[in-house]
């Protein structure tokens, strides 16, 4: 089959609820492709559904125009930095930093990463009514073309270009820029993923209705307050209140595939004599979590080389171990030593120098993985996070205000991976200094797993008058342009460095304990032991550090056209502008439209002297001089090489003759290749 697309100037977000619509009710749509409510509406019964004039929901000025941003266009191509992702350390990762507009950003990725995403946390900008968050997007409409396009009368359509094209902090500007991003984040969400946002209280109310709206009011999971630590002084007399918390949103994509993955056997993996169980932390968590709260349960356990675990000091041990460090303090255990001696040998697991404790499944019980205990963030102050950044940027401090901490990350992550997830990507769209990927690294050692992250940094200017520091860091000791997305790579790399260290510090001591090991005689699971050591110490070896870098770059100013006005005699683009760095951009864009992901770097094939790249069954031919012999070339190519199999040939149609396409097309749908392989053909502009 051939057909030509006009791909560049109309990549957006897939509507799949528009295509199941079209798929079951084809005759509610016109000939143009547009769906007929009113139609769908008289082939429902008042009992399938009631179109109630009447319904709770949020509505503000500017809605209808965030669902136009939510499917309009991107209006970018994404471009590779090809000097950092060539790096050893960065050319095979499956990490990725993207610079851009996040909106733009998202769409590119809806395709390639439908479905994909395990886990999102953002922290956006709150709308403090300051200079917190100001509203200002670059989408050029008249008060005519708003009208017509999203159904409005003139008047709120200049009240929304008002704030849309100038600075401003409004609920309606912060709802404006909020819901297309939410709403394209959820296509990306997995069936059983979750969003976690944190926000403060200028924006909470509103924000749960909106997240009502869009991931639906049953995907709630909890409103989890969380500890920021000291508040800025009252500014009217020291009586008022502080604020000392902010809060984190959590939803679900799918009540019902979540629930179905977190509870019962997924969610209970283990079984014994005593049914079947999780393991849970043994460490205390929480305000009460220190040696100074509850120093009867901070004890040392000794390990016998039996695998016996006591709290009584025996004349022979292996190992002790002790509850670790809680904002410098030291920590406590769940139990007192009176309880550990009782209970422990049926409930508690130790492994690998890992202790938990075994939660049983009760079926008259809530099993959900999210306990209240757990919906309360009270062990994750901002001045920890200040703290770990400052640490990577010894001896500067205050290059950034305010950075989450690494350990709330941490603790989300927790909540919802599962040993089980074979595929983990952490999505920060927010990505800000850079917490969530130092989280991934860390979560990665400390578990010996593989997930990946995606971080989306828009190239927001650092303002000189109000953060000197950062200014002075980036433009004289990076010597790159003065933005936060510059802060957010650097502590990547940093962070990156520091986990290797940490890395290497583990694979020692494993390696110490493997030869300890080996020296006992008469250790019965010795040589699982020893194999779980090894398994551990190759996966430290083989996590991935490093990150590949890509930003959004414009479309070309006059790449528009209408495909069908094109002819021998019409050019309505100059092809002969375009440089390789253009081309190579072009492909980019259109592999990941394709589905391809970032990371998924193209083959080069040679056809008999013509470059292609070929991915997933693609073919692209993105250069001029196709010809003949290479057309052959490609024909034998495809029944000699095994692993050459492409389903699609596209063709970058600025690049061909008109000959040259129409003997592409002919001989795609034609030639009996000795696959017998379905060939589509596909020009492309």
């Amino acid at each position: 089959m051939s057909k030509e697309q006009k791909v560049t100037n109309d990549i957006k977000v897939p509507n799949k609820d528009l295509e199941a619509l079209r798929l079951n009710f084809p005759h509610c749509f016109d000939k143009d492709g547009k769906f007929q409510l009113e139609k769908f509406k008289n082939n429902l019964t008042e009992k399938e559904i009631n179109f109630s004039t009447e319904s709770y929901g949020l509505d503000w000025l500017g809605k209808s125009y965030a669902r136009l941003l939510a499917s309009d266009p991107a209006t970018t191509l994404l471009k590779a930095d090809e000097t950092h992702n060539s790096k050893p350390e960065n050319a095979n990762s499956e990490n990725l930093l993207i610079k851009g507009d996040n909106l733009e950003v998202l769409k590119h990725l809806a395709n390639a990463y439908y479905e994909q995403v395990k886990m999102i946390y953002i922290d956006p900008p709150y709308n403090t009514g300051s200079n917190g968050f100001t509203y200002q997007d670059d989408r050029k409409f008249t008060v005519k073309e708003l009208q017509n396009l999203i159904g409005i009368d003139a008047e709120k359509a200049k009240r929304i270009l008002d704030f849309t094209q100038q600075k401003s902090n409004s609920h309606s500007a912060w709802l404006t820029f909020m819901y297309p991003r939410l709403y394209i984040a959820k296509q990306l969400l997995k069936d059983d993923g979750v969003i976690f946002i944190s926000i403060d209280d200028n924006e909470v109310a509103q924000l749960q209705i909106l997240l009502d709206e869009v991931f639906g009011e049953e995907n709630f999971i909890a409103l989890a307050p969380r500890k920021t630590g000291a508040g800025s002084a009252a500014t009217r007399s020291d009586s008022e209140l502080r604020k000392l918390n902010d809060y984190v949103f959590i939803y679900q994509k799918n009540q019902l595939v979540f629930k179905q993955k977190h509870m019962g056997e997924k969610t209970f993996p283990y079984s014994d004599d005593l049914g079947d169980y999780l393991l849970a932390q043994f460490q205390a968590s929480g305000s009460d979590a220190t040696r100074t709260a509850r120093p009867k349960m901070y004890y040392p356990i000794y390990v016998l080389e039996d695998g016996t675990l006591t709290t009584e000091e025996p004349s022979s041990y292996i190992e002790i171990l002790l509850p670790n460090k809680v904002n410098g303090q030291d920590g406590r255990w769940l139990w007192k030593p009176e309880k550990f001696e009782k209970d422990n040998k049926h409930y508690i697991n130790y492994e690998a120098g890992k202790i938990q404790r075994k939660v049983y499944f009760d079926p008259e019980k809530d099993n959900s993985i999210y306990q209240v205990e757990k919906a309360w963030l009270d062990q994750f102050s901002n001045a920890s996070g200040t703290k770990s950044f400052n640490q990577l940027f010894e001896p500067k401090k205050g290059i950034f205000s305010n950075p989450k901490p690494v350990d709330l990350i941490k603790h989300l992550i927790t909540l919802i991976n599962s040993e089980d997830d074979k595929s983990v990507i952490i999505l920060d769209f927010f990505a800000g200094s850079g917490t969530t990927g130092e989280a991934v690294m860390q979560l990665n050692s400390d578990n010996c797993r593989d997930m990946q992250f995606i971080l989306v940094q828009i190239p927001e200017l650092i303002d000189p008058k109000r953060n000197k520091i950062a200014f002075d860091f980036v433009k004289e000791e990076l010597k790159v342009e003065t933005t936060i997305f510059e802060i957010t790579k650097e502590r990547l790399i940093r962070a990156s460095k520091k986990t290797k260290e940490n890395n290497k510090n583990k694979i020692d001591t494993k390696e110490i304990e493997i030869k300890t090991l080996q020296g006992k005689l008469d250790l019965d699971d010795k040589g699982e032991k020893i194999k779980q050591l090894n398994a551990e110490i190759k996966s430290l070896k083989q996590q991935d550090l490093g990150f590949k870098v890509f930003e959004t770059t414009a479309i070309w100013e006059d790449y528009d056209f209408e495909a069908d006005e094109l002819n021998n005699q019409t050019t309505l683009f100059d092809e002969s502008k375009l440089t390789e760095d253009d081309i190579k951009a072009l492909l980019i864009t259109w592999k990941t439209y394709d589905g391809i992901a970032l990371t998924n770097d193209l083959e080069k094939v040679d056809l008999g002297g013509y470059k292609a790249y070929y991915g997933s069954r693609k073919l692209y031919l993105m250069y001029k001089g196709f010809t003949t012999d290479n057309l052959k070339n490609l024909l034998e190519k495809i029944d000699a090489d095994k692993k050459f199999n492409p389903t699609s040939v596209i063709a970058f149609g600025y690049h061909f003759e008109s000959k040259n396409l129409r003997e592409l097309s002919e001989n795609m749908k034609s030639y009996a290749n000795k696959k017998n392989i379905d060939i589509d053909f596909i020009t492309r502009y």
